[in-house]
């Protein structure tokens, strides 16, 4: 969906090697901190990412930018939404 050198991000979580839920709950914790509007680009190896980063973005205010994933790699960029 993304090159990932084509998408700016204000903060980076590295969550590699973390099994659901722990991605998401991390995730919404960086979130909670960050300004609106602020982007966020996390990284997960976990199996199901795109499936529940696309899910969590569904259901609250926060916008799933972009998606790349290269070998075994997911990398995720959100923009915070209000709230």
């Amino acid at each position: 969906m993304a090159a990932e050198s084509q998408v700016d991000y204000d903060q980076d979580l590295d969550a590699r090697g973390l099994n659901c839920p722990l991605p998401i709950l991390r995730t919404k914790q960086m979130l909670r901190d960050m300004t609106e509007g602020e982007s966020l680009r996390v990284r997960a190896t976990d199996p199901h990412a795109l499936i529940d980063f696309q899910g969590f973005c569904d259901r609250s205010a926060h916008e799933l930018v972009a998606y790349d994933e290269a070998e075994g790699v997911f990398t995720f960029w959100l923009r915070k939404g209000p709230g």
